[in-house]
C-alpha cells in the first residue's frame, strides 16, 4: 500500500508500476480505479497493490483489516 498526494500523483504511481511491472515479465496486469485515481488497485497475481490519496486510505482503514487483533480475526479462531 502506498499514498499519493493527490489525483495526479496517485495516477502517475500506478502508471510507473503498471510499466514496471510489464518491463519486468510479470504480464499485464488488472488494473481497478485509475479514471478516477482516488483508490487504484494493481492486480498483478502475486503482487496487488493499493494506491490511495491520503483522505481515501484514511476513510477506508484497510490497515485495520490486516490488522492482527482485527476482531474478525479473533472470532475466525
Amino acid at each position: 500500500m502506498a499514498s499519493g498526494r493527490s489525483h495526479r500523483h496517485v495516477g502517475a504511481l500506478a502508471d510507473h508500476i503498471i510499466r514496471a511491472l510489464k518491463e519486468q515479465g510479470f504480464g499485464k496486469a488488472r488494473v481497478e480505479g485509475l479514471p478516477h485515481c482516488d483508490w487504484v488497485l494493481i492486480d498483478a497475481g502475486d503482487v496487488v497493490v493499493h494506491l490511495f490519496r491520503p483522505e481515501v486510505r484514511s476513510f477506508y482503514n484497510i490497515e485495520k483489516i490486516w490488522a492482527v487483533d482485527a476482531p474478525h480475526r479473533a472470532a475466525a479462531n
